[in-house]
């Protein structure tokens, strides 16, 4: 399954020092137990379309071997230092999870 996480920042923290820090946060999310892969990213700069939403800072996408181990991931202490170090920096946030369902 992936996990997708969108972040909208408070404008405080649109600073090159705090947006360091938010990406070190963000690469240290990718060694909780249990991820299997996966990578942050900012808004790619493409054509301007009404279905594309740019609005965003920062996001996650997180690959786990099946919606039990993302659940474990959830309840991770160290995903909760993420949380708690960050929350105070968020506008905004919204997570989106898929499971896979190909034939």
């Amino acid at each position: 399954m992936e996990h997708h996480v969108y972040f909208w920042l408070k404008d405080e923290h649109k600073n090159e020092a705090d947006l360091a820090t938010f990406e070190a946060g963000l690469d240290d999310l990718f060694k909780v137990k249990g991820c299997t892969g996966g990578f942050w990213a900012v808004p790619a700069k493409v054509m301007e379309r009404p279905v594309i939403d740019q609005s965003w800072d920062y996001a996650t996408t997180m690959t786990f071997p099946s919606v039990e181990a993302q659940d474990i991931y959830q309840e991770d202490p160290d995903h909760y230092v993420f949380i708690n170090k960050f929350k105070d920096w968020w506008a905004k946030v919204e997570v989106k999870d898929l499971e896979r369902k190909m034939k």
